[in-house]
């Protein structure tokens, strides 16, 4: 279709001085979807996306089998108060999962299904609490995919609304008092009351008191804090210990304080210092044995569980119960400390370079005394045991071929048990899945999950390596819908353990970040070299493929080794890293990435930003921009602005290797129903298939 032609893009000539640098900005004008031109714009890439590549050979047949595989769906370990339970599965025919409850060995019922409330599929459940009793139950909805979570409470029992909507609740935990009379939560300032632009930020403790207007609400914590500051707050099954955290934007450094609510009062807590101004993760909870249990990785990297007691919570006091691991990062743990056992246990999970694994301890001195046999090698979910005590513990499992699946652990008898499997009955193509090392460009061994199909190769398969890279996000081996589709055509899908995460622990993620934001970068360009160098693809069989910081590892490659890939898909990305923080949520992820600000740092970001590194003349790989007009996190200006400065830059014809973007709306950046997940998948995959050269039957 020699006819065919980009959009038209006027060019700004618009060259800011930052710090003494020259900053070219061409396509700002892209930055308002509001404005004439950007509108005429978006509609002329719809229809570009529409010729070029909606339509496309193998993309109904990848449409089908990411259906077939997601209707497996899954399946959540139980929440359990007494002998009523609350967990959460989504069958083949349902579009979310849903909310369901049981007491005892009754029926169970539905208690919060999001396609019955919205049959569009537009309505998600994104958190839910139960209060001790287990007769009310807040939780929390969003509309339209833009994750602006509203609270509101149910009576379990006859499944009425008793209390909410409570709006800009948006990311809020919920501590029950124990008397299930109120509940402490996080809300953010109203927006007259916030600077322009800063709806987002600003956020308070709360104490809600059942019944009343939320504008009653009495102001606990958050008073002349940083206005990027996120809380946690956490009550003590008996009601005594009140823990609250902070931490700003997304770092994991926190600061904790704990009130003793039998001295003051819920209203007014009186606050204990446990950590303040220190560079290191902790949460703290206290146990039904009276001790303090601290989570923490200060002076231990890969994670380590100390106790203290709550009267004198100071780090002078702590005592480290399960130590760091030299090679395992420690990620969760539950206490079973019911009758009958031989001796009180404690259950810990750790990944092993992002394998999962649970160990079990004696609980008062933290002496290891086994380890829980698991499936394969899989990720372990969430440990959770029963408030009041016992001696049983269920978690989550997932490996690249097993759905999401939950195991019992009885510390009586010692032994593992499958609780509950992913509803849905899938037939799994045969893989072969095999975690090898690499070596990074600085000599940093890396490691990288490959799956490809079982039979043998005959020669270069088309690939597709994922990564992501930052915020202390593991990926670890799980069941995808998209992974197993690709390799069921044909091909093999890698996915790179990169710096940034917290694969190896805390100072894997601090060698990804900040000033060491290009380790991420090199790290993904030596695990593609890996995979050409030993025979699995070559660059022309070749994709990349994130979202989000993922997207940014995308948009670095792309425009930093242009000469590794075919293609790439680049998913609610960000890109301009030089104005990220004027949009979405941007300023809380200067202590990710910096902040161009500081002249410092702007030279980090400069370095790398892929709108600020694209060369007029290469040959790019084929790409394609996945967006979503609802996504209130990374506003898809940035895949705008990029799309456009590499369609003028470009020497690829269009008919080769097209740069186009694929925009959505009524959808946010993360939580899709079932059938969106199968439309994006589809194109994404289709795409990727005809650039690479995978046939699809």
């Amino acid at each position: 279709m020699p006819e065919l032609r980009y959009p038209p893009a006027e060019r700004l000539d618009l060259v800011e001085n930052l710090h003494g640098r020259p900053v070219s900005d061409p396509y700002r004008w892209l930055e308002d979807p509001e404005s004439a031109p950007a509108k005429e714009w978006s509609a002329a890439q719809d229809t570009l996306f529409s010729e070029l590549g909606a339509h496309l050979p193998g993309r109904d047949a990848f449409a089908a089998h990411v259906r077939e595989l997601l209707g497996a769906g899954s399946a959540g370990a139980p929440v359990w108060r007494g002998e009523r339970r609350f967990s959460g599965r989504r069958t083949a025919d349902q579009e979310h999962p849903v909310l369901y409850v049981r007491d005892g060995d009754g029926p169970e019922r539905v208690l919060i299904d999001p396609g019955a409330l919205d049959p569009s599929g537009l309505t998600t459940l994104d958190a839910w609490k139960v209060d001790p009793s287990g007769r009310l139950l807040a939780y929390q909805l969003s509309e339209g995919g833009s994750e602006e979570s509203v609270l509101r409470v149910v009576d379990v029992d006859s499944g009425e609304v008793v209390d909410g909507p409570i709006d800009r609740a948006r990311y809020t935990p919920v501590a029950w008092l124990p008397d299930s009379s109120a509940f402490y939560y996080v809300r953010k300032l109203p927006p007259g009351e916030v600077p322009e632009g800063e709806q987002d930020y600003h956020r308070r403790v709360y104490l809600h008191r059942l019944g009343t207007s939320a504008d009653e609400d009495v102001l606990i914590f958050g008073q002349g804090r940083d206005k990027t500051e996120y809380f946690g707050v956490w009550v003590s099954r008996d009601g005594r210990w009140l823990v609250l955290d902070a931490s700003k934007g997304t770092s994991a450094a926190a600061d904790l304080w704990l009130a003793d609510l039998e001295r003051s009062s819920p209203e007014a807590p009186a606050w204990v210092s446990v950590q303040e101004d220190v560079n290191a993760a902790l949460s703290a909870h206290t146990g039904r044995d009276g001790r303090l249990y601290l989570f923490t990785d200060r002076d231990a990297p890969r994670g380590r569980l100390c106790v203290a007691d709550p009267e004198a919570p100071e780090y002078g006091n702590w005592r480290t119960l399960v130590a760091e691991s030299d090679d395992a990062v420690l990620e969760d743990y539950a206490v079973l400390d019911g009758p009958g056992l031989e001796r009180p246990e404690l259950l810990v999970s750790w990944t092993r370079h992002a394998v999962g694994e649970v160990t079990r301890h004696d609980l008062a001195t933290g002496a290891l005394l086994g380890t829980l046999p698991l499936p394969g090698l899989g990720s372990v979910g969430g440990l959770l045991e029963r408030p009041e005590g016992g001696h049983e513990a269920w978690f989550g499992y997932t490996d690249s071929t097993t759905p999401s699946s939950v195991y019992r652990y009885d510390a009586r008898t010692g032994s593992v048990e499958l609780w509950e499997s992913a509803p849905g009955s899938v037939t799994v193509p045969e893989v072969r899945v095999e975690q090898i090392a690499y070596t990074s460009g600085d000599g940093t061994t890396v490691r990288m999950l490959v799956m490809a199909p079982a039979a043998p190769a005959d020669g270069p398969r088309p690939t597709i390596l994922y990564g992501y890279g930052g915020f202390r996000i593991s990926l670890t081996p799980g069941y995808s819908a998209t992974a197993l589709a690709w390799v069921r055509a044909g091909g093999v899908y890698a996915v790179a353990g990169l710096r940034g995460g917290l694969e190896e622990g805390e100072e894997w993620h601090r060698g990804g970040m900040l000033a060491d934001k290009q380790n991420v970068f090199d790290d993904c360009a030596a695990a593609a070299e890996h995979l050409i160098a030993t025979g699995v693809t070559e660059p022309g069989r070749l994709a990349v493929m994130g979202g989000s910081n993922g997207g940014l590892l995308v948009g670095a490659m792309v425009t930093q080794r242009p000469d590794l890939f075919a293609a790439a898909v680049c998913s609610a990305p960000l890109l301009d890293m030089v104005r990220y923080e004027r949009f979405g949520l941007g300023r809380l992820w200067s202590v990710e990435y910096g902040s161009a600000e500081d002249p410092e740092q702007l030279g980090w970001l400069l370095d790398y930003s892929p709108y600020h590194n694209v060369r007029e003349g290469t040959r790019y790989p084929a790409v394609l921009f996945t967006v979503f007009d609802n996504d209130t996190r990374v506003d898809p200006l940035h895949a705008r602005k990029l799309c456009a400065q590499l369609q003028w830059a470009t020497s690829a014809p269009i008919t080769e290797r097209p740069v186009l973007v694929r925009r959505e709306a009524e959808v946010g950046h993360s939580t899709r129903s079932v059938s969106r997940s199968v439309e994006l998948n589809a194109d994404q995959l289709g795409f990727l298939a005809h650039h690479l050269g995978l046939g699809v039957d």
